[in-house]
């Protein structure tokens, strides 16, 4: 079965789905989704978007929080581009129907946007554009409402991407084998409701699936995060960037009844307080920012308390707030603390680092275009050069709206301007040979093992030691999947296995090669920053298989 289109769209936050809406009046589009749409990283984002409204604030002052934050790496033109198109991005998201707070107790000139600005780590100006707690689905909530009203659009849910197709592609058991003179021509997904593998052909193929936050142990990111993207792409010949700058959260809900329940920022922006079991404020140690330094600062910091006192989580502390402001600023982690017999108006909140961000990804230009012609990749799944060696809170949702609006803005030049009447037959799904697994053990069993190590080996804290220790692992792991890969069919769990091996691998591939300290990227044998040998971005591509 094939399905053709002039946009195949792989994943459903909020890059995925403006992409969508920009392009759709141009062509016609397929959006696929590996579980339901609401189903993202952006449906989770509390914070909000960073952007200059204020009236202390400037476009420079925005760049250079985000500079410094990015500790060296990032590049200054996409800085620039993102922070300065930024408040037309907010513009259009409230055409659409998004209702950003708005500060009612100044008072405001006829047509301003006087929002309610919140304040986070690294931002030197109240800045954070916010829906309360819930930014993120607000934002999903509404963009999905149009892309489900438009005609031009099919949204495919249960549907998960297994590999890219691309023209030089040739086909053995879902083996692709490219050069890197190539284009995109689609993908190959599996309906998880028949498990019936679909080509999906495209003139213009979008990749925006998100982080990999489930590499690790512990993670603030929903179960799809996988990394599936990132892993397709390096498998069809992309460079990847920088995937040793994972960005942990430091503040993540620690109850054993709680999973993936991020702390937002944003209530130490309002002035919330990291203590340790014995009442005591900690970060005054550790940087002159105290509780408003960037993540990788602070997260750092947890560790170091946790590992000298042997606790189980540090505490957040906002009760000394008044309660009424608490329950109207933060809604929903006042309601869902309460649930787990938390009352953040009365007690401090257990917390402790989990997963959060991927800085690296796919490596792209300024349009979003990856080195495969017709292949673009935005949001998470991205490196773009925005983040550099740490993310600045709340610059996520800002880059993916920025760069869907750029890559859709390219991707109509591409689809009026390139040849595509030579547009290849695709080759159908090659599974002859292959049964039904009957060995599921093997996928649970590696998913567990990868997860572990990647969290004790290759997270906060790095060594040479635990870094050799985490290759030898994951070089064994990948052994397992590929000879399992190739004998059994494909099955969602499968797939997202193989994407996580695959991602975890070029994580401690970057994370050996990088022998300095920076931003996320903390090597105790290599404890500071060396930029004579190391200001540059680490660059990984799958050699050419002829």
């Amino acid at each position: 079965m094939e399905i053709q289109s002039d946009f195949l769209i792989i994943g459903s936050g909020v890059a995925g789905l403006s992409f969508a809406l920009k392009v759709a009046s141009f062509g016609s589009v397929a959006l696929v989704t590996k579980k339901k749409v609401m189903e993202s990283n952006t449906n989770l984002a509390q914070g909000g978007i960073a952007s200059v409204f204020g009236s202390m604030d400037s476009f420079d002052f925005h760049v250079d929080d985000t500079l410094i934050a990015g500790d060296g790496l990032c590049n200054r033109d996409v800085v620039e581009m993102v922070v300065n198109d930024g408040p037309d991005r907010i513009r259009e998201l409230i055409e659409l129907g998004v209702k950003f707070n708005l500060n009612r107790n100044e008072p405001s000139e006829p047509n301003s946007l006087n929002f309610d600005l919140g304040l986070e780590g690294g931002h030197q100006q109240n800045r954070i554009v916010h829906v309360k707690d819930m930014t993120g689905k607000e934002v999903e909530s509404v963009l999905v409402h149009h892309v489900r009203n438009r005609e031009n659009i099919i949204l495919f849910e249960d549907h998960i991407a297994i590999d890219l197709i691309t023209f030089s592609t040739r086909m053995k058991r879902g083996l692709i084998t490219t050069t890197h003179e190539d284009h995109c021509c689609g993908a190959y997904v599996l309906d998880r409701t028949t498990n019936q593998v679909i080509t999906f052909s495209a003139k213009i193929t979008l990749i925006a699936t998100g982080g990999a936050g489930k590499v690790y142990l512990y993670t603030s990111n929903p179960d799809i995060a996988t990394g599936d993207g990132i892993a397709m792409g390096y498998r069809a010949g992309t460079t990847v960037a920088n995937l040793e700058f994972v960005q942990f959260h430091p503040t993540c809900l620690y109850h054993q009844e709680a999973k993936n329940f991020l702390i937002s920022e944003a209530v130490r922006g309002e002035g919330g307080v990291l203590i340790d079991a014995a009442g005591s404020p900690f970060m005054e140690k550790y940087d002159p920012l105290k509780d408003l330094a960037c993540r990788d600062v602070v997260a750092r910091a947890i560790d170091s308390e946790l590992k000298k006192t042997g606790a189980d989580s540090v505490f957040l502390d906002i009760s000394h707030k008044d309660p009424e402001f608490i329950q109207q600023r933060f809604p929903n982690l006042y309601e869902k603390c309460l649930g787990f017999g938390i009352d953040m108006t009365r007690e401090p909140i257990p917390v402790v680092p989990a997963a959060h961000y991927m800085c690296g990804g796919i490596a792209t230009d300024m349009f979003g275009r990856s080195d495969i012609q017709r292949l673009y990749a935005i949001g998470e799944t991205a490196c773009t050069g925005l983040h550099g060696a740490n993310r600045l809170a709340s610059n996520s949702l800002l880059e993916a709206l920025v760069y869907a609006n750029k890559a859709a803005e390219q991707a109509v030049r591409d689809l009026n301007s390139l040849n595509f009447t030579n547009s290849p037959d695709l080759p159908p799904w090659d599974e002859v040979g292959t049964t039904d697994s009957d060995e599921v053990i093997m996928v649970s069993h590696n998913w567990d093992e990868i997860r572990r190590f990647m969290w004790n080996y290759v997270g906060i804290v790095r060594s040479v030691k635990r870094l050799a220790r985490a290759k030898r692992r994951i070089e064994n792991i990948q052994n397992e999947i590929r000879e399992y890969y190739w004998n059994f069919k494909v099955a969602a769990d499968l797939i997202e296995l193989r994407n996580i091996a695959t991602v975890a691998e070029l994580i401690v591939q970057c994370a050996i090669h990088r022998q300095e300290s920076r931003g996320l990227h903390h090597n105790i044998e290599y404890s500071s920053r060396d930029d004579q040998r190391w200001n540059k971005d680490t660059l990984l591509r799958r050699p050419f298989v002829g």
